[in-house]
């Protein structure tokens, strides 16, 4: 929705209010999350309705933590709608998103795919949140490195969205 915002130029009309980028990426950021939300729990009634079984207290468990990480990929998602023209913006994310999945460990485990590998993954936006999701269902302690993790992608997605927003709204 960003680039689309901006290529019908309603980073004019911004530029025209008080709103800070903070508070207007805020904004995006939590409809994003909303959005991910309805994400989870359908994907959760899916699995749910097709069989897959787990304690109460883990579907709660995991639905949280994939809920509250899932503002990495929000603040991602303002960040490249602010850096990409918005014909292209979504023949880019979702490959990214696919990419960012593989090197994670997502669709093939880590451990599978040898130490360089798995070197790498841990310097990508899924793995910490991976790990995190993970480990109720393991009873592995996933780490101050996932969480860490989750921490820097969401401060460099945000960060560069603010940087982006301000940058935007001032040339127009």
């Amino acid at each position: 929705m960003v680039a689309v915002e901006r290529s019908q130029g309603w980073s004019r009309q911004l530029r025209l209010t008080p709103l800070t980028s903070t508070a207007y990426i805020a904004v995006k950021v939590l409809v994003a999350m909303l959005l991910g939300a309805t994400s989870i729990v359908v994907t959760y009634a899916a699995g749910a309705f097709s069989g897959a079984h787990m304690d109460s207290h883990l579907w709660l468990e995991t639905g949280v933590i994939a809920w509250l990480g899932s503002l990495v990929f929000a603040a991602f998602g303002v960040f490249m709608g602010y850096l990409l023209p918005s014909e292209n913006v979504m023949q880019i994310i979702g490959p990214g998103l696919a990419l960012f999945a593989f090197l994670g460990g997502l669709f093939v485990p880590l451990d599978q795919m040898g130490h360089t590998f798995a070197t790498i993954a841990k310097f990508t936006p899924m793995y910490g949140l991976s790990q995190l999701v993970h480990s109720p269902l393991t009873g592995d302690s996933p780490g101050a490195a996932a969480a860490v993790n989750v921490v820097v992608w969401l401060v460099v997605f945000a960060g560069g969205a603010a940087w982006r927003f301000r940058r935007d709204t001032a040339r127009v």
